[in-house]
């Protein structure tokens, strides 16, 4: 089941009314809804009975408690947000000719996306990656792969993201180990690992184990980030795919900030204090293309976790009331059908994370409905921020949509829906039990088969899809990458050459032991998978041996 549109039963303190308006004939069509099913009315006054003081607390200043305007007092005044371009194909070496190629044209941070094998937890010359590796992403299947994907790359000077989730622990532990080998401390690497398994359940798929271990081996990176890495981002609590999956607005901040809190209370549950951790918590969002939609969200999204924090969880440090997030356009929203018309979509899209305040941005490309992006198209996505960044001015002042009627309606909407959805999570005992339950995967599933059916039936306007079709012109040609079936032939060749090679009875002594701590709550895995890492054993090994102990999980129907 879902949340009502008009079920305001739990609304947040502070929201307020607005002043009524004429009605409006048109105000029932889905143009005239956002993505919450909410009426937008046909225009907006001041805020009923709100007062200057009132107005002032609940916006705050910018860098200031509840952090609505921003996280920093001078946002990109003082730097801009890190262009963080998401890549990855074919091999490591592939790869990471095209993170130079990227970084030589102004990019700022690495992002790395993995092959689908390897997000499963197996090794390229598994019977199961056959047909799959190096198409979804780079295939990594030891730390030999993992120095070649970071070669010449200045791991203490730039910052690293990893998309990886159910075996993010061994993914982690590879770049420890080439840091260490290249005589670079742990302590100065700075980047983020996903590791948000939940929203793998409800959204995305690629998930290994069953939840609760994979919850362990979660709060088993945190612990030893803040223990070890405290320039690292030890997870990255992902909206992304709950958004693309189908949800609203509302529900990828209400869904996300209940993962995170989940993820929050496993971890104190270890015994660590939460101003410990809180601060290197981080965040993932979508953007769409309803631009103050999106940029409120981000707005609502903030103000509710500062709120979160501080008031739930008592958090004393500024630092673990910041709401410190990535942004990648929607993937969902780009078409097949002429395609050019992404790099509009994909333009607003960014605009609404730089309006909203994002820290990091990926902008997609134009391609990307149609295969990995080329080389080309990957550019011109990055310049797309860069055109926004240093000519379009929306980056010289802070928050600078602040103060409109529409867009402080939307965000005391989105944060008063959101919190409905959390207090309903928090009824059914928490996140977990509700994915365990299948209450997040229906709720999206609904709100996906809404938009999906009015876009069908012509209520929702797609440009090239079921309006503004151009018979005549054809289909538009475009370049598409195609990774070389070789790639996998010589990544088959590279693991059994490395199996062949490796002192292996001390990397079975090293697997044993991963094994030996899986079947003991009390156990920190990190430390050993660095280990059994630099001794040359692989993800699908270590997946194996975690397999054996925690078994896979099997999803269940929603009834």
């Amino acid at each position: 089941m879902s949340v009502p549109a008009n079920d305001r039963r739990n609304p947040v303190p502070h929201k307020t009314s607005v002043t009524p308006v004429a009605p409006d004939s048109q105000e029932d069509a889905p143009r005239f809804r956002t993505s919450d099913g909410q009426p937008i009315k046909a225009w907006y006054d001041p805020l009923t009975g709100e007062s200057e003081v009132h107005h002032a607390a609940r916006l705050g200043q910018p860098g200031a408690y509840p952090f609505t305007r921003g996280v920093h007092a001078t946002m990109y005044r003082g730097r801009h947000w890190t262009m963080r371009q998401y890549a990855g194909f074919g091999s490591a070496r592939e790869s990471n000719e095209r993170y130079r190629y990227l970084l030589g044209r102004g990019q700022t941070g690495l992002s790395v996306a993995f092959d689908l094998p390897t997000q499963m937890g197996y090794d390229a010359d598994d019977d199961w990656a056959l047909g799959e590796v190096g198409k979804s992403g780079v295939s990594i299947c030891s730390v030999k792969d993992m120095e070649l994907l970071l070669d010449g790359l200045p791991l203490d000077k730039i910052s690293l993201s990893m998309t990886i989730n159910a075996p993010a622990a061994i993914l982690l532990a590879m770049v420890v180990a080439v840091a260490r080998h290249r005589g670079i401390s742990a302590e100065a690497l700075s980047g983020t690992v996903q590791n948000d398994i939940l929203k793998e359940y409800v959204a995305r798929g690629t998930y290994i184990f069953p939840p609760r271990p994979s919850m362990r081996l979660a709060t088993d990176i945190i612990r030893f980030c803040q223990a070890h890495m405290p320039r690292w981002n030890p997870i990255s609590v992902s909206g992304y795919h709950i958004r693309e999956a189908g949800s609203t607005a509302a529900q990828e901040v209400a869904f996300t900030f209940a993962h995170a809190k989940a993820y929050v209370d496993a971890t104190l549950q270890t015994g660590l204090p939460v101003d410990a951790f809180a601060g290197q918590l981080s965040f993932f969002f979508n953007a769409h293309n309803n631009l103050l939609e999106e940029v409120a969200k981000f707005r609502a999204a903030r103000r509710l976790w500062a709120r979160i924090m501080r008031e739930e969880y008592g958090a004393e440090n500024p630092r673990s009331w910041r709401l410190r997030f990535h942004v990648q356009t929607g993937g969902s929203t780009l078409t097949a059908q002429q395609p050019s018309n992404n790099v509009v979509r994909v333009t607003v899209q960014a605009l609404s994370a730089i309006l909203g305040g994002t820290q990091s941005l990926h902008t997609n490309a134009l391609d990307e409905a149609l295969a990995l992006p080329t080389a080309a198209s990957a550019e011109l996505a990055l310049r797309t921020q860069q055109v926004l960044a240093h000519e379009s001015g929306v980056a010289d002042t802070v928050d600078p949509l602040a103060g409109s009627y529409y867009v402080e309606h939307l965000t005391d909407e989105i944060e008063g829906l959101a919190q409905e959805y959390l207090v309903q999570i928090k009824d059914m005992g928490g996140a977990l039990e509700a994915v365990e339950m299948g209450f997040t995967q229906h709720t999206i599933q609904e709100a996906a088969f809404r938009v999906q059916r009015e876009q069908e039936a012509g209520q929702r306007v797609v440009v090239g899809v079921n309006a503004f079709l151009d018979a005549e012109a054809g289909e538009e040609e475009m370049p598409i990458l195609e990774v070389d079936p070789k790639v996998q032939e010589e990544q088959i060749r590279r693991i059994r050459q490395l199996k062949q090679n490796r002192d292996t009875a001390r990397t079975l002594r090293c697997l044993d032991g991963i094994e030996e701590a899986a079947r003991d709550p009390s156990a920190s895995l990190m430390p050993l998978m660095v280990e059994a890492v630099a001794n040359l054993a692989t993800t699908g090994e270590i997946c194996n041996r975690l397999r054996r102990v925690w078994g896979e999980h099997q999803a269940d129907t929603f009834i």
